[in-house]
């Protein structure tokens, strides 16, 4: 038998920290959901086992964003690089889409919750795609919390996608070279439409983007912690919050 994952939220611990204030909620929230196999090894578990609590772990933090209120989700679900590691591993990876959603999807469409994915789907096995793209499907009118996934998702592939798009408009005579700015690039990527990342997260120690969303992380806060992935809990998100909440976003100003 599954165990469902959405159902009722974890009960809190006594020391559970509630964010500062909800006058400075980030309004996009990117993370990069690191350690699962070290995790794993630390409790003599095949590192599959690491990737199936990660699963538990997504459930929480997508709850925890929807109470406070983030708007956006983005999640590092699968990188380009990926594919680098052993064929088990990434065979067992590609099911976890499938399961996660095949489990949750109705409690994300009665939670308001919209899925979207952000990566390049040629390469994607077809029950990972196809199970994707339903989610999409279902919750395309829900006007909640946007839940992003970033599978098989490179930000250097990312840009240089841009880049070709803008010289082929530019030579069809589409556009012109004064008109490539910032913004021309930004609505070119796979996050068009979306606002960048106020706040990126990442777990497990490491500190390092790892080819994730290198152009709209330019102005965004960053918060690392030692904890793996399958052990973040709500409480963890809170401190993260925060401590985006004490900080002061200049943007290069005073």
């Amino acid at each position: 038998m599954i165990k469902r994952l959405w159902g009722k939220p974890d009960k809190p611990s006594k020391q559970s920290a509630e964010p500062a204030s909800t006058d400075n909620i980030p309004q996009h929230v990117a993370i990069i959901m690191d350690g699962n196999g070290r995790w794993a090894k630390n409790r003599g578990l095949p590192r599959v086992a690491g990737h199936h609590s990660g699963m538990k772990a997504v459930k929480r933090v997508t709850m925890a964003a929807d109470r406070l209120g983030v708007k956006y989700l983005t999640l590092y679900a699968f990188s380009t690089e990926n594919w680098k590691r052993p064929k088990a591993e990434v065979d067992y990876l590609m099911k976890l889409p499938q399961e996660f959603l095949e489990i949750e999807l109705a409690e994300l469409v009665q939670n308001n919750v919209q899925v979207r994915m952000m990566g390049y789907s040629q390469q994607l096995p077809s029950h990972t795609l196809q199970a994707v793209e339903e989610a999409v499907r279902q919750t395309a009118g829900n006007t909640g919390l946007v839940l992003n996934f970033a599978l098989n998702y490179g930000s250097r592939m990312e840009m240089l996608e841009a880049v070709k798009q803008i010289a082929d408009e530019v030579r069809n005579g589409q556009m012109s070279v004064e008109d490539i700015d910032e913004n021309a690039m930004s609505s070119r990527l796979l996050t068009g439409g979306l606002p960048d990342p106020d706040l990126l997260i990442r777990t497990s120690g490491e500190i390092r983007l790892s080819n994730f969303m290198l152009w709209q992380l330019a102005y965004s806060e960053m918060w690392f912690t030692d904890v793996y992935w399958p052990e973040f809990t709500e409480e963890h998100f809170h401190e993260a919050i925060k401590e985006y909440q004490r900080r002061a976003r200049r943007y290069g100003g005073l």
